[in-house]
């Protein structure tokens, strides 16, 4: 497993202090983007929280899956969380080490008071002093949130006074693109009011180091609650590894709701991914699961078919230009600022999600626009299936023949590829395993890459003859 060491440095620690009347939360930052380009600690908002309680619980929940692993417990997982500027809000991102859950706090404009949300993306320092003294903030004391250092501590210190070094494996940034992609599919399926959602939440179990012996649960809409059923029913919800939802033990008590995303499903389907959105005041948590506890978001493939292709490569360059760190990403103004087709932009809104720029907000069902303070770029690169369809295809192992196309892999093996309404199925091991459910093979993705050079080619050659008439 390919991993780097990511350094982020602060000028000190996050710390929660006394100040004149009420508390001051100082969240400290690193190295990120921002409109104006790279800088050392930006700061994103200095104002006060309108449900300080509330902030601090969810924030420590962000804080716990960062530093979690839901499977293979024994090894360590400290990752700091992400915070993103989307001038009407604040999103606080993180993924759990064993790359099988993502969290998000939102909070929203409603839950800010007195001061102006910047623009940009970074790490934000939270550090266990700051979580044992945000555990005790009370239901009356004011907070003051100040994300980014003070003016006169940015003019006034020399250098960081903090660093971290963190293994950062790809699979880890796979994963993190992986699911923004995934949460694409998601509708919502379930919303429960407050005192059903506690209800179901807390009768789930909190144990289980591995979450996956049992097999997928499944639970359906049935009045106000959610009812387990033994099978995928149209409208059902998959609840892989239900105990990887403890992270939001810690806001029930404030939840006015809770909502259920996840993608249609028929009789018998195989588990699938699901994210839980429990709704607070001026805020919105979110945990997405993948579809196994063993099963991280990096191998589930939903990022191939758009990095396959040049076009989308061009596609995401341009609109990443016109990205302005939109809380909300709309497609059909992008696709009138680009000239692009709608299908255009959301492939290369999938291909700039593998490399951190954008991410899925499940609830406003829109894309929003950020940048991972991580080398994502070495996702695309180091993807093993992307890899190897492209070293099929420099061999000239790709034979293509209307519907079917025929791959001589390494082993000299020959994989017959079809088009199946426009799904590409495969004779090998890996499609007769997974049957398209975690993304294409490696045989498949090929044959798709031929086929757009070969169309490629032959919209240039009518270019040709067109200019030369």
């Amino acid at each position: 497993m390919t991993r780097s060491l990511q350094a982020v440095a602060y000028r000190r620690p996050s710390v929660l202090e006394s100040a004149a009347g009420g508390q001051l939360l100082g969240l400290e930052t690193s190295r990120g983007a921002t409109p104006t380009g790279v800088k050392d600690h930006p700061q994103f908002f200095a104002g006060f929280l309108t449900s300080p309680q509330v902030a601090s619980a969810a924030l420590l929940a962000v804080a716990d899956v960062a530093a979690a692993r839901y499977y293979q417990q024994q090894l360590r997982a400290s990752l700091d969380p992400v915070v993103t500027g989307n001038g009407d809000r604040l999103r606080f991102e993180s993924f759990s080490g064993c790359c099988g859950v993502y969290a998000r706090l939102d909070v929203l404009e409603p839950g800010l008071d007195g001061g102006e949300v910047g623009h940009g993306t970074t790490n934000v320092d939270v550090n266990n002093p700051l979580r044992e003294a945000l555990s005790r903030i009370g239901s009356d004391d004011p907070l003051h949130l100040r994300v980014g250092p003070e003016e006169l501590a940015v003019t006034t210190l020399d250098g960081p006074v903090v660093e971290k070094k963190v293994p950062l494996p790809d699979r880890w940034l796979r994963g993190f693109a992986e699911a923004q992609v995934i949460a694409a599919g998601f509708d919502l399926r379930a919303e429960l009011p407050a005192a059903d959602a506690v209800r179901f939440l807390r009768a789930l179990p909190r144990g289980g180091a591995r979450g996956a012996s049992t097999g997928p649960r499944w639970v359906v809409l049935s009045g106000n609650t959610l009812r387990p059923t033994t099978r995928a029913v149209p409208g059902a919800v998959c609840l892989p590894g239900p105990e990887r939802l403890i992270a939001l033990q810690r806001v029930l008590r404030h939840a006015t709701a809770l909502r259920v995303y996840g993608p249609a499903v028929t009789g018998g389907a195989a588990a699938t991914a699901s994210a839980w959105e429990v709704v607070l005041p001026g805020m919105r948590l979110t945990l997405t699961l993948s579809p196994d506890a063993s099963r991280g978001f990096s191998g589930e493939g939903g990022v191939l078919d758009a990095l396959a292709t040049d076009e989308a490569a061009e596609d995401a360059e341009l609109i990443s230009v016109l990205l302005a760190w939109e809380p909300r990403v709309d497609v059909a103004d992008l696709a009138s600022a680009s000239g692009l087709t709608p299908e255009r932009v959301r492939a290369a809104l999938i291909r700039l999600g593998t490399s951190g720029r954008v991410g899925y907000d499940t609830a406003e069902a829109a894309y929003f626009h950020r940048e991972l303070p991580y080398d994502a770029e070495r996702v695309e690169r180091h993807n093993p299936r992307l890899r190897s369809a492209r070293a099929l295809v420099a061999a000239g192992a790709v034979a293509l023949d209307g519907a079917l196309g025929t791959v001589t892999a390494e082993d000299s093996h020959v994989h017959r590829v079809r088009d199946e309404a426009g799904v590409l199925s495969c004779s090998c091991l890996w499609w007769a395993k997974y049957r398209g459910g975690r993304g294409p093979c490696k045989h498949a993705l090929a044959v798709r890459m031929v086929r757009r050079g070969d169309a490629a080619a032959e919209r240039d050659m009518v270019r040709v003859e067109a200019d030369a008439r």
